[in-house]
């Protein structure tokens, strides 16, 4: 840890991603803050904060990265019955607040999600960066939910929670559909799950991760309001 270059928080600034260690895997730096131009600058780089109440602020940048590219998400057989269903209905920043507050306690081996930094990405979601998504069951009730920020044409995940079967699932169909359908390059899944592997994500080189933020951070999508409109077409004929 002695190591690791320390933030001050009046410096704005990172060092380059590449020189994160390997053990553990991705931690690049330790301190500054979780101010919106620190976070920004982080993300564009491939960086993000995950850290617990009693530590510093640690900063990552993994190799392998964990990606799912839009056209590549996975449907199941089983799945795609659910989807059938039209069981659940998937919104864009209905209640941010909400959302990331559930990410943050309905996690049985605990969260990183301090209060701190709710307060720093509800910052973000007020300034259009941060974007909540909702999965809502029949009865209007919240089935599950993520949240992220979106930079460019790209997406970075940051967590998911599921209150009910397929949940998360129909959301990551949705997500990376319409995601798509605005012309998103990438959706960054940080580190890998057999939930995310499952859904279509897989590993990249970190290198070749930054190369595509290097290329998509700065491109316009094709829609930034995140209504979304996508909507499953259906069983097929």
């Amino acid at each position: 840890m002695t190591s690791l270059p320390w933030l001050e928080p009046e410096e704005l600034w990172f060092p380059p991603a590449d020189e994160a260690l390997d053990d553990p895997d991705g931690l690049l730096a330790v301190g500054g803050d979780l101010s919106r131009s620190r976070l920004l600058l982080a993300y564009r780089n491939g960086i993000f904060p995950w850290f617990s109440d009693d530590q510093p602020i640690l900063w990552w940048s993994p190799n392998p990265r964990c990606v799912l590219f839009p056209d590549e998400v996975h449907v199941s057989r089983s799945l795609r019955r659910t989807l059938n269903q039209h069981r659940f209905e998937v919104t864009a920043d209905r209640c941010f607040s909400r959302i990331i507050r559930l990410c943050a306690t309905t996690r049985a081996e605990g969260t990183w999600i301090t209060d701190d930094m709710i307060q720093a990405y509800t910052d973000l979601h007020r300034h259009g960066t941060a974007h909540s998504i909702e999965v809502w069951n029949r009865k209007g009730e919240l089935a599950g939910g993520m949240y992220g920020l979106a930079l460019g044409r790209c997406f970075f995940g940051e967590s998911m929670f599921s209150l009910e079967t397929n949940a998360s699932k129909v959301l990551m169909v949705h997500l990376a559909c319409q995601l798509a359908q605005w012309g998103y390059r990438l959706m960054d899944c940080q580190v890998e799950s057999d939930h995310l592997l499952s859904m279509g994500a897989r590993t990249i080189p970190r290198d070749e991760f930054l190369s595509i933020l290097g290329k998509c951070v700065d491109q316009k999508p094709e829609k930034e309001d995140w209504a979304f409109n996508w909507r499953w077409p259906g069983p097929e004929e």
